[in-house]
């Protein structure tokens, strides 16, 4: 699209160098993100004076595969048969919107949360997709790669150093395409938890365990003597990997360390009601997710805000997979609508009751939506000309929706958004200046966002 060439402005940066094949550093099995040293107080400086007392962070809810934007938030009742689908439509308790008849709890609580209903990127690729969405700038040319950095590495970059006892940035349960740092380097690779709340049996972050026979004391001595190993190589590198690995060490221990981070991911001390009322319970009923037909990510939900309420700034939840090609209807009557009917409501309650609301901005979404026609295996196909989100919490206030689509929910008809626009109002909401330039491995300054605006209208 001629829009998006003239806006993003980056042919130029997508011809540039792609990093070098990223280092890591092995320390027992822990796998963290790591401190900045750099620019340590730029975040302060730039906080807005009326800032909440609490720090605020960010949960996106990755909806990835690309959710029915007309079998979810904007029915189209009046169209015709193979664009409107096979649900229904309800009023919500907000007078004037109505959403699928499929999310009856979600509608019970519409003025909680709102709904964009004007997006629209240009890319139909699940992994190119992503990579708009998490960064804002085209995918490079290996798509499942990050060639620019994740809004979450760019939040650890500038955030990191405020609560050095947690991660800034936590992927649940692994990265994504496009939730990697590229050229910011391995200190600001998200910190995954590897293990699954949607799994049977503990949940136990892997992370946080010590190989055998190696203690807290030992792990100190074994940094102090790689420091000592590895000077030498330190004072000729000139790139600078070896101190983006001293960091990625010092972080991992500091968590490795703290009791608040532990207790953050202790989702099994979470009361068997509160996990309960986000449903499935993989203890109770391991055959669960395959009977319903969608994967059993509720728990997922729960454990992100455990983090954001322990201090964690930004949390991805990977809620996978959205990509309804063929029975699409059948798998989201039996499994992805009742079971996101259940858990959304219930993690809007939560942080509400929990006073995280003001804090707290939740960001509901996919790579894209899907076609308005239903295709012959009575499902839709990859579509990003107009696709919706649902946001809540921090600067949204809910029961409104910000721009619609036309009558067959083929294309924005007013108030278009971009992804990056989406991006822009997480910056903002966090505080962080989406305004900065980085160095990319080419040397060449790339600014944190192309283009884009925060969403004022749902504030």
């Amino acid at each position: 699209m001629s829009l998006w060439n003239a806006r993003q402005g980056c042919a130029a940066a997508r011809r540039a160098m792609s990093p070098g094949r990223r280092s890591f550093l092995q320390l027992g099995t822990l796998g963290l993100g790591g401190l900045s040293l750099a620019d340590v107080l730029r975040a302060e400086a730039q906080a807005a004076p009326s800032k909440p007392a609490r720090p605020t962070s960010v949960i996106i809810l990755w909806m990835r595969g690309g959710p029915s934007h007309i079998d979810m938030w904007d029915t189209k009742p009046d169209a015709p048969a193979e664009f409107r689908g096979e649900f229904g439509t309800i009023s919500t308790n907000v007078p004037g919107i109505q959403i699928s008849d499929m999310l009856p709890n979600s509608a019970r609580v519409m003025d909680k949360w709102s709904i964009i209903r004007s997006l629209n990127h240009p890319d139909a690729g699940h992994s190119t997709g992503d990579q708009i969405c998490f960064t804002g700038y085209p995918a490079g040319m290996v798509p499942d790669e990050n060639f620019h950095p994740s809004c979450g590495s760019i939040v650890a970059e500038q955030l990191q150093h405020l609560n050095p006892a947690l991660p800034a940035y936590v992927m649940i349960p692994k990265m994504v395409p496009g939730t990697n740092s590229a050229y910011l380097g391995v200190a600001y690779k998200p910190f995954e938890t590897i293990a699954d709340p949607a799994q049977p049996g503990p949940f136990q972050v892997p992370n946080f365990a010590l190989a055998e026979g190696l203690t807290v004391e030992r792990l100190g001595e074994r940094r102090n003597l790689l420091a000592s190993f590895d000077r030498v190589r330190r004072d000729i590198d000139s790139a600078g990997h070896m101190l983006a690995m001293d960091k990625f060490a010092d972080r991992a221990v500091d968590i490795l360390c703290s009791p608040s981070a532990q207790k953050a991911f202790d989702l099994d001390s979470e009361p068997a009601e509160v996990r309960e009322r986000y449903g499935f319970m993989p203890s109770f009923d391991p055959g669960a997710a395959d009977r319903c037909g969608a994967p059993a990510w509720s728990q997922r939900m729960l454990l992100a805000r455990r983090l954001v309420e322990a201090g964690v700034r930004i949390v991805t939840v990977d809620l996978r997979w959205w990509d309804t090609h063929v029975l699409g209807f059948d798998s989201l009557r039996r499994g992805f609508l009742p079971r996101w009917d259940q858990a959304f409501p219930a993690l809007l309650q939560d942080l509400e009751e929990r006073g995280l609301m003001d804090s707290t901005l939740v960001v509901a979404w996919g790579e894209f939506g899907r076609t308005p026609r239903v295709n012959d295996k009575a499902g839709r196909d990859h579509y990003p000309n107009v696709f919706s989100a649902a946001l809540a919490g921090g600067p949204i206030k809910g029961g409104r929706v910000l721009g619609s689509s036309d009558a067959k929910g083929a294309f924005p008809r007013d108030l278009p958004k971009s992804p990056q626009d989406v991006l822009a109002t997480i910056y903002r909401h966090l505080g962080v200046d989406y305004d900065k330039h980085y160095r990319n491995a080419a040397g060449r300054p790339i600014k944190t966002l192309p283009f884009g605006s925060p969403i004022t209208e749902l504030s």
